[in-house]
């Protein structure tokens, strides 16, 4: 294999991979789960026309959609994770449509569940409630369908939803496709001067480089691809957007933002409240930019200047035996109990390490009801990866603590809360080691990177939330997003963002192209929200110690058994005032003055 090309999935080690054989131990035997998942689905419709005989049938009917449910869950996530190995591979390409596809029929299946529940005589539920102890776990369940009761159809309109999502699902299916199986980079000359393949996994750590002339062309080479494209990804995320808007229109709410937030019942003001905070600390993030320009030592700050360490002297490689130390310390706030959880993840092979030839972009945390949840990285070694190890393990134990203390239907989590304690650990992480650390170069180094974590999370996450409102609500109107018209918005956006003293590159109104959760409309937001509640956990767990990790232990451990803003709330977090998102942008400015005094002594 040539120097600094990917290596093939067959060629890495498999102690660096997760144990697929914790879920299924073969294709075999996921073969059979699929004809057992089959043969039950047939088995809901059975009920169909029977939910108001009595409580009974109606906690017959929901046992047995929790464990279809339960078993469709194991099947869809071992055919994708196994395709996100390689996405080229075609076996696993056929496991995940077939997947895909019977998920399809179950929601068919239980198409008429909600309607009929619905339709039954007020009062119905609450009574059943009182005759069967058992059926007491769904309340808030009911409770809640029954809130959204005036956006759910009748039974042939749920069934007809059900069976044209496969088809809504094709700009989403056919961008990630194209992201990750199709687009290539070209070969460009790295840090050692050997050639060196463009991946999405490798691009950051280029931003990283010192040598500037490497970071611009690995920057308009990236962008140049995406722009060979640029009407075609224009008419992807058109058309993803009219799915958004069919269904909330069909589902009569007042737009798109308001359906994808009533799913977890969050007011359209918290999104709102978001962008009109951020906006209010734009100052900051320019007087930021101003900072950075002036440590870098350009005349002109581009966009290509963004990533690159402003400390070049604590700059380190960091392997990954390493890295897991460091998060395993940085975490020790949080108490023994979870420290073991995470040498258990570790040790047992939760975690597939490295990029390889086809491996999906990014980073998750994913799994199973029943079996650990998983990490896919794509590990580079530098601080922020090490800040990715422990963000996407702060995933993993929340599912682990929800999984263990929660019935199936309760053991998801609501987009909402579950960037909180991913950023939570990061937080925590962030914070030991500025703390420990004396000498002044690395601790300005440190504070960069915090201020980073704001600026790539808050700052960078809430313009991508205000583009989707912005374009969303322009479809919305009957405006037409073409190439030209998202690049436009994009770019003005990016201009208010970062002020006067960037250099705002015209490749980067292309950036919109690439960003795979605006295939999940509205989801962005959550990671500034997330920040934000997990800047005020992280404090509260310092401040108070083991009174604050016992309320947090208790708010991982809900999954969806309470609305997201009431397990945050019981945590000490109000996340519908904007005080949260205030208090977070505060540490932000606190910090800055932080990096200015030691820049303004020279000492970094």
């Amino acid at each position: 294999m040539a120097e600094g090309m990917l290596r093939r999935r067959e060629d890495v080690r498999v102690e660096d991979t997760w144990e697929m054989g914790d879920l299924y131990g073969s294709d075999e035997a996921w073969e059979q789960d699929f004809g057992r998942l089959e043969r039950g689905i047939g088995e809901l419709r059975e009920f169909e026309g029977r939910l108001g005989e009595g409580p009974k049938v109606l906690l017959e009917m929901q046992r047995k959609s929790d464990a279809l449910n339960e078993l469709a869950e194991r099947v869809y996530v071992y055919a994708n994770q196994k395709l996100h190995e390689d996405t080229d591979n075609g076996r696993y390409q056929n496991l995940a449509n077939r997947a895909q596809g019977l998920l399809v029929r179950l929601s068919e299946a239980e198409a008429y569940v909600e309607p009929e529940i619905l339709g039954l005589p007020e009062g119905t539920i609450e009574r059943f409630l009182g005759e069967n102890g058992e059926l007491l776990v769904y309340r808030q369940y009911f409770e809640n369908m029954i809130r959204q009761r005036e956006h759910v159809l009748n039974r042939e309109g749920e069934e007809l939803l059900a069976g044209v999502r496969e088809i809504a699902e094709g700009p989403k299916d056919i961008f990630s496709m194209f992201n990750n199986a199709d687009l290539k980079f070209p070969v460009i000359k790295g840090a050692d001067g050997e050639p060196t393949e463009v991946t999405h996994g490798r691009f950051l750590t280029f931003l990283q480089i010192r040598d500037r002339s490497i970071r611009r062309e690995a920057f308009q080479a990236l962008y140049r691809e995406y722009g060979k494209f640029r009407n075609t990804l224009a008419a992807l995320y058109r058309a993803n957007v009219k799915q958004e808007t069919f269904y909330a229109r069909i589902r009569k709410y007042g737009s798109d933002l308001e359906a994808a937030l009533d799913e977890s019942h969050i007011p359209v003001a918290v999104y709102d409240n978001l962008i009109q905070a951020v906006h209010a600390y734009l100052p900051q993030m320019h007087r930021y930019v101003r900072l950075r320009k002036r440590l870098l030592k350009v005349e002109e700050l581009h966009m290509y200047d963004l990533y690159v360490p402003m400390v070049p002297d604590a700059e380190e490689r960091i392997p990954f035996e390493q890295a897991k130390e460091m998060v395993l310390e940085g975490l020790q706030p949080l108490g023994e109990e979870y420290g073991e959880l995470l040498k258990e993840g570790f040790r047992n092979r939760w975690i597939d390490v490295y990029e390889n030839q086809g491996k999906r972009s990014g980073a998750y945390s994913w799994g199973a009801y029943g079996v650990h949840p998983y990490v896919l990285l794509n590990y580079q070694e530098n601080l922020n990866n090490v800040f990715t190890l422990a963000h996407e393990m702060g995933h993993a134990l929340h599912s682990w603590y929800s999984d263990q203390n929660q019935p199936y239907i309760y053991a998801g989590y609501k987009i909402f809360v579950a960037e909180v304690a991913s950023t939570c650990n990061e937080a925590l992480l962030i914070r030991h080691l500025i703390e420990k650390t004396e000498e002044p170069g690395k601790k300005a180094y440190l504070i960069n990177y915090f201020l980073e974590q704001f600026r790539t999370t808050l700052f960078r996450q809430t313009m991508f939330a205000e583009f989707e409102k912005v374009t969303h609500e322009l479809q919305e109107k009957g405006e037409t997003l073409t190439a030209d018209r998202l690049c436009d918005i994009y770019y003005g956006l990016n201009q208010e963002y970062f002020g006067n003293d960037m250099t705002i590159d015209r490749e980067i109104e292309l950036e919109w192209a690439r960003i795979p959760h605006f295939y999940t409309p509205f989801y962005v937001y959550q990671y500034a929200t997330g920040f934000s509640a997990a800047i005020a956990l992280s404090k509260k767990i310092f401040e108070e110690g083991e009174s604050a990790v016992e309320a947090y232990k208790s708010f991982l451990k809900g999954g969806s058994s309470k609305y997201p803003l009431d397990l945050l709330r019981m945590a000490g977090v109000d996340m519908r005032q904007k005080k949260p998102v205030e208090d977070a942008l505060d540490i932000f400015r606190k910090y800055l003055d932080e990096m200015e005094r030691l820049a303004g002594n020279d000492e970094v």
